[in-house]
């Protein structure tokens, strides 16, 4: 439930709602295609987003591009020095 309250998900759903409402009356013109196509690119990286999330928690490796990327290496980083750490101690 958690990744359906996102806020990237929810500023996409909200500005497409609002989007949708401004666009009903109105004739399709190149900047209308536009605000569609920019919308569309939005929900697309919040959707990426979310799975991205749901796949660090789950322990699975995400791709390089993703913003939780860098917090993912750095958990990794820490994990292994700590076990380093412990190892240097039991011998």
């Amino acid at each position: 439930m958690n990744y359906l309250t996102s806020t990237g998900l929810l500023g996409a759903i909200m500005s497409g709602a609002s989007l949708l409402r401004g666009s009903r009356e109105t004739p399709i013109t190149w900047r209308a295609a536009l605000a569609w196509v920019s919308w569309g690119i939005t929900f697309a990286l919040a959707i990426g987003a979310v799975i991205d999330t749901r796949r660090a928690k789950q322990g699975k490796p995400v791709s390089k591009d993703s913003p939780v990327y860098a917090k993912q290496q750095k958990e990794r980083d820490k994990k292994e020095k700590n076990l380093s750490k412990e190892l240097k101690r039991s011998r």
